[in-house]
């Protein structure tokens, strides 16, 4: 660890986009601690995709309990650790309530957010990784989860686009948006490495990476 690397890591981007692979990755190279979402542990995530206005509301407020108390444990944790490194901002969480619930739901979940959410520590560098809805629905196909084999391209095409609404105006703290489409940081050193370059220059405010992938 460099003295003027970032001590909070978050990898955020739409399901698919490799954002739990990177931040597993980031971890290793950092020697940090790992938080990472824990979809498996939602008994009604399989119940939502095949009906999602059936099960949108139990599965929201599942996960939100769920990051609240991850950001409660995160909080309390050693903060001398050289690096934290997670694969969701706490902030999110509303974005997928707005896309999922309706009117009342979104009421309720709202009242229930307002008791439940607690100041999270803010993270020194947040990695949006990007990629179109194709490319999403190919990297979900090939890691063949159970949960995710009802997941629809319009309901990814809405997901993708809330987040990059969300990022637009997303200005909490320094943030560098990945275009994730045409490079495999998991398994090519040399994409991950360029990368990985990039996040140790990272200064504050807005950065882009959009590297071509290598040709041999």
């Amino acid at each position: 660890m460099k003295i003027n690397d970032p001590r909070y890591i978050v990898v955020e981007g739409p399901i698919g986009v490799g954002k739990t692979s990177l931040a597993q990755r980031l971890a290793v190279s950092f020697g940090s601690e790992l938080l990472l979402e824990g979809p498996e542990e939602n008994p009604f995530l399989d119940r939502f995709y095949e009906n999602p206005k059936a099960a949108a509301l139990p599965t929201q407020l599942f996960f939100l309990t769920q990051r609240v108390r991850q950001m409660q444990e995160l909080r309390q944790g050693d903060m001398f650790n050289p690096v934290q490194v997670a694969d969701f901002l706490i902030e999110k969480d509303r974005l997928f309530a707005e896309l999922t619930l309706d009117e009342n739901e979104l009421r309720l979940y709202d009242q229930i957010y307002t008791q439940m959410t607690i100041e999270a520590p803010r993270p020194d560098l947040v990695i949006y990784l990007q990629a179109p809805v194709d490319v999403l629905i190919g990297r979900i196909g090939k890691r063949a989860r159970d949960y995710e084999r009802h997941i629809e391209a319009d309901y990814l095409q809405r997901l993708s686009d809330a987040y990059s609404r969300f990022f637009l105006d997303y200005h909490t703290t320094p943030l560098l948006i990945v275009n994730a489409a045409d490079i495999d940081f998991v398994n090519k050193d040399n994409d991950y490495n360029m990368l990985l370059e990039q996040i140790r220059r990272m200064g504050g405010g807005r950065h882009y990476f959009n590297p071509l992938p290598l040709e041999f």
